[in-house]
């Protein structure tokens, strides 16, 4: 797997469901990830990994990914979408359960959580990635847009319609935090995914300062206020065992 923050956290939660279950390879549920950017590392690390997701384009980009990396019997496509979710997925099955940019497009953000939680093993994990709200702000505002940064900042959902935003909904880190609670989860962990990716040039990605870009990235992840302006905000929520 890659070597920022996200990554790093899943490495271990992975780790500890594979000690969980006395060496066998680790259960995992994601949602929404058809394209399997996220499935296929993981089941390139010895996972067991079920994707459910609504396309079935993005099922076909996913098999094929599998079938490249030699893996593609360690993954199970299936197509659907939260609300048919026990339909797929074990009640309790999962030992770490993704739903990666996923709630900002669903019409019922505590259904869809409601959903991934029920899907989960006592004491095994829900990852979650989110738009932040606080970076779109910020973009539009470098971006020298400012009447839309100020509109995406008033705005209850954290988006704008005129300049063709596509997502239902941004969040910031509180509110993720709540969500997840109210949906019983005990939260472990909220850090930001991008916190400088995004802002600087990209000469930075591919020269020198690659690596220790990279190392930034991981260090300042979890501290805030810099994780409050990351582009994605990324949380772990525990089931209690």
């Amino acid at each position: 797997m890659r070597s920022d923050a996200v990554h790093r956290v899943l490495e271990e939660e992975i780790a500890e469901a594979r000690a969980r279950r006395d060496g066998r390879p680790p259960r995992v549920l994601d949602v929404g990830g058809g394209s399997g950017v996220w499935a296929v590392p993981l089941a390139s690390a010895g996972c067991e990994v079920t994707v459910v997701d609504p396309s079935p384009n993005a099922l076909a980009t996913l098999q094929r990914r599998a079938a490249d990396a030699g893996v593609a019997q360690l993954i199970t496509a299936l197509q659907g979408d939260t609300e048919a979710l026990h339909a797929f997925a074990p009640p309790g099955g999962a030992d770490l359960v993704l739903g990666h940019g996923l709630l900002e497009y669903v019409d019922d953000v505590a259904a869809s959580l409601s959903s991934l939680v029920a899907a989960t093993a006592p004491g095994g994990a829900v990852s979650v990635l989110v738009s932040n709200r606080y970076a779109a702000v910020l973009a539009r505002a470098l971006a020298g847009r400012p009447a839309d940064a100020l509109h995406v900042f008033r705005d209850p959902d954290g988006r704008h319609d005129g300049d063709g935003d596509t997502v239902l909904r941004r969040f910031d880190g509180d509110e993720l935090a709540l969500r997840m609670r109210e949906a019983g989860l005990v939260v472990d962990l909220v850090q930001g995914q991008g916190v400088f990716t995004d802002l600087v040039p990209g000469s930075v990605h591919e020269g020198q300062g690659a690596d220790t870009l990279a190392e930034l990235e991981r260090a300042v992840a979890a501290t805030p206020p810099l994780r409050d302006i990351a582009t994605r905000l990324h949380a772990i929520g525990r089931l209690p065992g």
